[in-house]
């Protein structure tokens, strides 16, 4: 599968959760499932999505409601007043509407993504929160359309896993921060390595699962891009039942030899949410 592919496919996936959210703004929306039906089912059935944020501190009940992610950014990146963030991915802007309340009105949240339904989306709950220091960008994280050094902190919220090219993501990363800036995701990693037939379905690349880097490739890769002190934390693990919830991500049409069960076994204990840090030297 090409870069272009791949780009495609979670394109597709991720417009059709943006435009449920915007025909129906009260239901939520899930990165994984097969179809846009299940894409766009209620965050609260899915364990990756469900309970990363206090209702009370978001800015906007439709931007809560579309989140896809798989953790809360926001609260792990330790933004200071006058900050200038930019969330990879920002999706229904959720992630930039609370990083815009944080950094206040002598910062700037930056939200890059790749969807135009998405962008729709974020600019709808952008206004509707009435949050002035946020601007959206059309883009794609492997070429953020952003000068060197132009921000202080790098988030994003389950999305770099989807990256076919994740070397691109992280050295880009680390040219749009200033020197000390930061780098605080949200994303799924492996804890070990899962089979390539489980790596080659679809629906489990825009669910989150197979496009996910090992922990220890995670911190090497932020290395090589430049950064330091780069560490992996565990934030969630899932069960078998969990494992069980989310087996719609593989679809009707399960790898040759392969059962829903023996999935599970594959799966059970080999990925995480985690929360990702690294430093851009001074």
């Amino acid at each position: 599968m090409t870069q272009q592919d791949t780009h495609e496919i979670v394109r597709d996936r991720y417009a059709a959760a943006a435009r449920q959210a915007l025909d129906s703004p009260t239901d939520g929306a899930s990165c994984c499932g097969p179809t846009a039906e299940s894409c766009c089912g209620p965050q609260a059935t899915d364990p990756i999505t469900v309970g990363l944020y206090e209702g009370t501190d978001t800015p906007s009940d439709a931007a809560l409601a579309a989140s896809l992610g798989c953790g809360n950014p926001t609260a792990l990146a330790e933004l200071a007043p006058g900050e200038d963030v930019l969330d990879l991915g920002s999706g229904g802007g959720l992630d930039v509407l609370l990083s815009a309340r944080r950094v206040g009105p002598t910062g700037t949240a930056h939200g890059l993504d790749m969807t135009d339904e998405m962008l729709e989306l974020a600019r709808r709950n952008q206004a509707e929160a009435g949050i002035e220091n946020a601007r959206f960008h059309k883009g794609t994280i492997e070429d953020v359309p952003m000068t060197d050094g132009s921000v202080d902190v790098i988030i994003s919220n389950c999305v770099i896993n989807l990256s076919p090219d994740k070397d691109a993501v992280l050295v880009e990363a680390h040219r749009v921060l200033r020197p000390g800036g930061r780098f605080a995701v949200s994303d799924i990693v492996l804890l070990r390595e899962i089979p390539d037939a489980l790596r080659g379905i679809v629906g489990l690349w825009t669910g989150c699962v197979s496009g996910a880097l090992l922990d220890s490739d995670y911190v090497a890769k932020l290395g090589d891009a430049g950064f330091t002190d780069a560490s992996v934390e565990v934030t969630r693990t899932f069960d078998r039942e969990e494992l069980q919830r989310m087996s719609d991500m593989v679809g009707e049409h399960l790898p040759e030899g392969w059962t829903l069960d023996t999935i599970i076994d594959a799966l059970d204990g080999a990925f995480a949410s985690a929360f990702v840090r690294a430093r851009k030297e001074n």
